[in-house]
């Protein structure tokens, strides 16, 4: 069966059986060669003008996962496709037109901008570098992203070190729209911003998404947020997507067993109920990557797991209209 979800219409993209291996050293003198299973068989797909939440543990290949569909880790293995065109396998020559349609909003906007220039340089950089505008042109268009983004026009002249956490982030947002993208990948994008300025930028894309019409990959942790912003989520763990389902019905209804894990986790912010209500604790590590488990991944932490969790690969399976799992108990 098709490891991809239930749609109408072409998708803007499209994911089929992704992987992502790196080969890395170790020991203490890197003696060794080890291979890396940061994706393995992935699908999904985005439709046009939707918000896609991608959630699960650190290390568990979401980032590698956005990388990848944008090139910017070129894949072991699999297809990606925009718009029914395949990217992968595309040179940088004939990848640039796509680069200009497909962008990334960074999780650390400290980094993502360089020290020495200006932010209007910053937001400029991929006009010039496209030739989509120069001269009074480009700075009208800098001046009404900065606007956009919720900064003074005048700021243009300023430098990174000259803002805040959240200012900077949208200074990164504004660059992502300067080429007039389709889609994003939001890579974690509010994590490294205090809790009382991601309201804010959740709020900024959200506004974004309508205006320009985009369609958002969004990378996260905080599954409040992804709630809030999403229209459908997939549950990443060790490389593989385990559930997807619309947001609704995954929160109410979750089938997989990590992901029923990972909701119980999320304190409600009433004393009295979250002392009442159940709790469940993932035992055991995450296994490393280097050394994936055979059968389903999530087998040695799952408190369902019984005989053929721990060496037969469970089918990626449409449950009910949207809402697709790989489990066995399910």
């Amino acid at each position: 069966m098709s490891q991809t979800e239930s749609s109408n219409g072409v998708p803007l993209v499209r994911v089929e059986n992704l992987s992502k291996h790196f080969s890395v050293r170790i020991g203490a003198y890197g003696e060794t060669r080890a291979t890396v299973h940061a994706l393995d068989d992935v699908s999904f797909n985005v439709q046009r003008g939707e918000t896609l939440g991608l959630v699960g543990e650190s290390g568990c290949g979401k980032s590698t996962a956005g990388l990848t569909l944008l090139q910017l880790h070129r894949p072991t293995s699999g297809k990606v496709f925009f718009e029914e065109q395949e990217v992968t396998g595309l040179s940088e020559k004939e990848m640039r037109p796509l680069r200009r349609r497909m962008q990334i909003i960074f999780q650390d906007p400290y980094s993502t901008l360089s020290p020495r220039m200006t932010i209007g340089n910053a937001i400029g950089e991929p006009l010039w570098l496209h030739e989509l505008a120069t001269g009074q042109d480009a700075q009208e268009r800098i001046a009404k992203l900065l606007d956009d983004v919720g900064l003074n026009p005048a700021f243009a002249f300023r430098y990174p070190h000259e803002f805040s956490g959240g200012q900077r982030q949208r200074v990164c947002i504004a660059r992502a729209l300067a080429c007039e993208p389709e889609f994003i990948v939001c890579d974690e994008p509010i994590s490294a911003l205090d809790v009382s300025i991601q309201a804010q930028i959740i709020n900024l894309l959200q506004d974004l998404q309508e205006e320009y019409n985009l369609t958002y990959l969004f990378i996260a942790h905080d599954l409040a947020v992804v709630r809030h912003i999403s229209d459908r989520v997939a549950v990443m763990y060790l490389g593989r997507v385990v559930e997807m389902a619309p947001k609704e019905r995954l929160f109410e209804n979750p089938l997989h067993p990590y992901t029923n894990a990972l909701l119980l986790s999320v304190p409600v912010p009433n004393p009295r109920l979250e002392r009442q209500r159940e709790h469940t604790v993932i035992s055991g590590n995450v296994p490393s990557a280097i050394n994936p488990p055979s059968g389903c991944r999530f087998h040695p932490r799952c408190p369902l797991a019984f005989e053929p969790c721990d060496h037969v690969v469970p089918e990626w399976r449409e449950v009910e209209a949207g809402h697709w799992v790989a489990c066995h108990a399910v």
